[in-house]
């Protein structure tokens, strides 16, 4: 590749751009996604929509997703992730901590959570949550239960939260967590 063609850093200027571009278009394919998704159920939403509205090519769909559900799920991995490096950033905590921390990111990205809890999508927070604990079931068996174990009690705990329209505050769920020993 000739010079001019190559960035300061040695990554192709091209390869800059598509990566942009690729960027784009995920965000277009999922904000459009939870759009249709406030109006009508994932069922009725069809990629050729989805795609029509997000403005982009069904090629460039398929680059990125394998499916409707894929979408929703790259969008829990990712605000899940932005937790994760907020919640390491604070350095070691303490399980009422993270519980707090974890429920706070729930509130600060509630319509979300609502929406897919509303749309019976909400089972897609389960493999995600179970990969922020760091659950392997291939792992020593003491890590993979305790990590399944505490996954799906935080799993249970979001999903009743959610279906009982997240009334109580991340602090109070911290407190009855703490007081039930767990």
């Amino acid at each position: 590749m000739s010079a001019d063609k190559m960035g300061q850093t040695g990554v192709s200027v091209s390869a800059v751009g598509n990566e942009a571009r690729n960027a784009y278009v995920v965000e277009q394919i999922t904000a459009t996604l939870i759009a249709l998704l406030e109006e009508r159920s994932l069922e009725e939403i069809s990629i050729s929509e989805l795609c029509t509205r997000a403005q982009v090519g069904r090629a460039s769909f398929y680059r990125n997703f394998s499916s409707k559900e894929d979408v929703l799920c790259r969008r829990i991995r990712h605000l899940l992730a932005i937790w994760e490096e907020s919640r390491q950033r604070r350095g070691g905590a303490s399980v009422s901590a993270l519980v707090r921390s974890m429920f706070a990111h729930f509130e600060e990205n509630r319509s979300f959570y609502r929406l897919l809890e509303r749309r019976g999508l909400i089972y897609l927070l389960e493999e995600a949550m179970l990969a922020s604990v760091g659950f392997d079931p291939e792992g020593p068996k003491e890590a993979a239960y305790t990590s399944a174990y505490a996954a799906y009690v935080l799993y249970g705990w979001a999903v009743v939260w959610f279906r009982r329209g997240m009334r109580e505050s991340a602090d109070e769920l911290a407190g009855m967590l703490e007081a039930a020993g767990l």
